[in-house]
């Protein structure tokens, strides 16, 4: 049931679960599907935290803001958490594109086809490329967590800047990765990409978010949107409630989708830890940020194939400070072709992605942060039009988000796209040991990330709850 945004809450809860990102969602999905008494609470006007679109011109453009790829991994967590109509819609990108000084080259991202670009283009001998996949392949979470992915190429193809950008630069759009981050976080995340390659969603976010709103209802999942929490209650070292607005609402326990370092300090008070975990979570580094240009192509105009997802460099070599540098030279164009929204009948719009730093848009201006802005819309379209000429003609609608809108509309410290780094995920899965009744999930650790990982911890946290309640 959606209860009207200002309608007061009048139940009480086995679980509320703040926040409706693909997590937030997919735990409350199952903990509905289960039996339990869910509310789920959301502070946008809609659902979808990060898996979210807008609307321009009317109804003319829509924008997905974080629709780009994820494993194919991902119709198997929806068919089964979800239902098959959700799964069924999901299909493979088929040319994922690098254009650098390097580089040009076209892949369907799985495993066999980056083999023979390593062996044809690269001219790496066959055994040892499957060596270096196989080593992935085999890698876990418990594996050795000092080596850095940096080491890992080292070890593999010394001296190969050329590779290190073809392996690691898809990566580093996709969770903020770079050469310093832990080899297992990358090897276990490269392994569901360069499988069976990437897919999305037939439609659009909008589509999807409606679906899953259906399936949300259908199992007896209470939402409510414009439900901002001021604090999670903990008496006697237990969660008993949340307070929206001033109101109190009882519950048994609470799953924050929120970001986590927002969930300990803001949320519920580091008063209500120990010392040893405040000082843990404390460690924790917030990933970086994203900035986004979004292109709409006027009715009628139609754009040549230039590839689904277009990794875009005009840096020599990779460099992670460079890929964050407000001085952009690294972005990802992701081509949202007719075929991809059919029921938008020949509509194409264009989203240009670029890694950023929060603390380069902070203190800025009024006036400084809109000339920032029209510098990366033009920094965009210049890069855009030696991919396709002549195409700044053909569009009538832009718009640049920076790392301030990503804060704005998910309240993530420091507009976190990629939540946090690696050690993030030990303190998030642990925070229900600290206090009881109080559980996260969300993008943590490099390794819940992305679409994917986000949807499978919101399950993983669902069992958790549930083994709580039923105790």
């Amino acid at each position: 049931m959606k209860i009207d945004r200002k309608s007061p809450i009048t139940k009480e809860y086995d679980v509320v679960v703040i926040g409706s990102g693909l997590a937030g969602m997919t735990a409350a999905n199952k903990l509905g599907k289960d039996g339990k008494q869910v509310l789920l609470l959301e502070s946008h006007f809609k659902l979808g935290g990060y898996a979210t679109w807008f609307h321009r011109k009317g109804q003319k453009h829509v924008f997905d803001v974080s629709l780009h790829g994820f494993p194919v991994g991902m119709i198997k967590t929806c068919k089964k958490y979800w239902n098959k109509d959700i799964a069924s819609s999901i299909f493979q990108l088929k040319n994922i594109r690098y254009v650098n000084p390097q580089f040009d080259i076209t892949t369907d991202f799985t495993k066999e086809n980056f083999t023979s670009i390593l062996i044809d283009k690269f001219k790496i001998d066959a055994d040892h490329a499957q060596k270096f996949f196989t080593r992935l392949e085999n890698m876990n979470f418990y594996d050795d967590k000092d080596l850095t992915i940096g080491e890992l190429f080292e070890s593999f193809f010394p001296e190969r800047e050329d590779i290190k950008r073809l392996l690691l630069e898809p990566i580093t759009y996709a969770n903020g990765s770079t050469l310093e981050d832990p080899a297992i976080a990358y090897g276990i995340v490269f392994s569901n990409f360069f499988n069976k390659g990437v897919y999305t969603f037939e439609g659009g976010t909008d589509i999807l978010i409606g679906k899953m709103e259906e399936e949300l209802i259908k199992n007896g999942v209470d939402i409510k949107l414009s439900a901002k929490v001021d604090k999670i209650i903990i008496d006697d070292g237990k969660t008993t409630a949340v307070v929206i607005n001033g109101e109190h609402v009882k519950t048994a326990s609470v799953l924050s989708n929120s970001n986590l370092l927002g969930t300990i300090f803001d949320l519920t008070g580091e008063k209500h830890f120990s010392e040893e975990f405040v000082k843990k979570a404390k460690d924790v580094r917030i990933n970086t940020s994203s900035c986004q240009v979004y292109m709409g192509i006027k009715d009628g105009e139609t754009i040549p194939e230039i590839g689904d997802l277009v990794f875009y460099s005009e840096a020599d070599l990779f460099n992670t400070d460079k890929i964050l540098s407000k001085e952009v030279t690294s972005q990802t164009f992701s081509v949202y072709y007719p075929h991809i929204r059919p029921a938008r009948k020949g509509k194409y719009t264009i989203v240009a992605s670029s890694n950023a730093r929060y603390e380069d848009w902070e203190n800025l201006t009024k006036e400084e942060y809109k000339q920032r802005k029209e510098y990366l819309i033009e920094t965009a379209l210049l890069a855009l039009e030696k991919l396709i000429p002549g195409v700044r003609d053909k569009i009538d609608y832009l718009e640049a988000a920076s790392p301030k809108t990503f804060k704005r509309y998910t309240g993530h410290w420091k507009g976190s796209s990629f939540g946090t780094k690696f050690e993030g995920l030990d303190v998030s899965m642990n925070l229900h040991k600290e206090l009881p009744g109080l559980f996260h999930a969300g993008s943590v650790g490099i390794i819940m990330s992305g679409w994917l990982g986000a949807a499978n911890y919101g399950v993983i946290q669902a069992h958790a709850i549930n083994e709580y309640l039923d105790s």
